[in-house]
């Protein structure tokens, strides 16, 4: 328990040399993935703050982050193996799901949200500090030696996510009238 939390704050704290171990730990893909639930938990309890209390907002919120954040590393590893690669470039997607996973500790912020009037200030904060970290654990995870091609590779993939979002939300979402 505490190697976790060390690694929790080495991640939030954009540590480079955490990154680095944690994408050669084969050990840490578990733990990953408890950052993200953890992260998508305090995403659902924080986002209560919006909408109320209610079971259905704490279980949608945790579904959707957790698929997300395996969409993310499939997308990430197409693109930054794909398109973006450097000369560098050695990564398997088990690398990048611990290194995006642990970049997810941040989120465990979230949950403060619930307070009244902290909703948007927490969201916008964190969504900001969990951006910094996806471009770091990107960077270590793909070999990049500058974090502006990290940065790229996430902005294709968040504009990928967003464009899909936006598309499935026009065609299965409520009509307007």
């Amino acid at each position: 328990m505490t190697l976790y939390l060390y690694r929790l704050m080495g991640a939030a704290t954009l540590d480079a040399g955490m990154y680095e171990s944690i994408e050669a730990d084969r050990g840490t893909t578990v733990q990953a993935a408890i950052t993200v639930l953890l992260a998508s938990l305090a995403a659902g309890i924080g986002a209560s703050g919006w909408y109320g209390a209610h079971p259905f907002t704490l279980v949608a919120v945790s579904v959707v982050a957790c698929a997300v954040w395996v969409v993310w590393a499939v997308l990430i590893f197409h693109i930054g193996t794909r398109i973006l690669p450097s000369t560098d470039t050695r990564v398997t997607l088990d690398e990048l799901l611990r290194t995006t996973g642990f970049s997810a500790a941040p989120g465990l912020l979230l949950s403060v949200a619930v307070v009244h009037g902290m909703s948007v200030p927490v969201f916008v904060a964190t969504g900001l500090w969990m951006l910094a970290t996806m471009i770091v654990a990107v960077q270590h995870a793909l070999d990049y030696a500058s974090p502006w091609r990290a940065l790229a590779v996430c902005l294709v993939a968040m504009t990928i996510v967003i464009t899909l979002t936006v598309t499935l939300g026009v065609v299965w979402g409520p009509a307007l009238s």
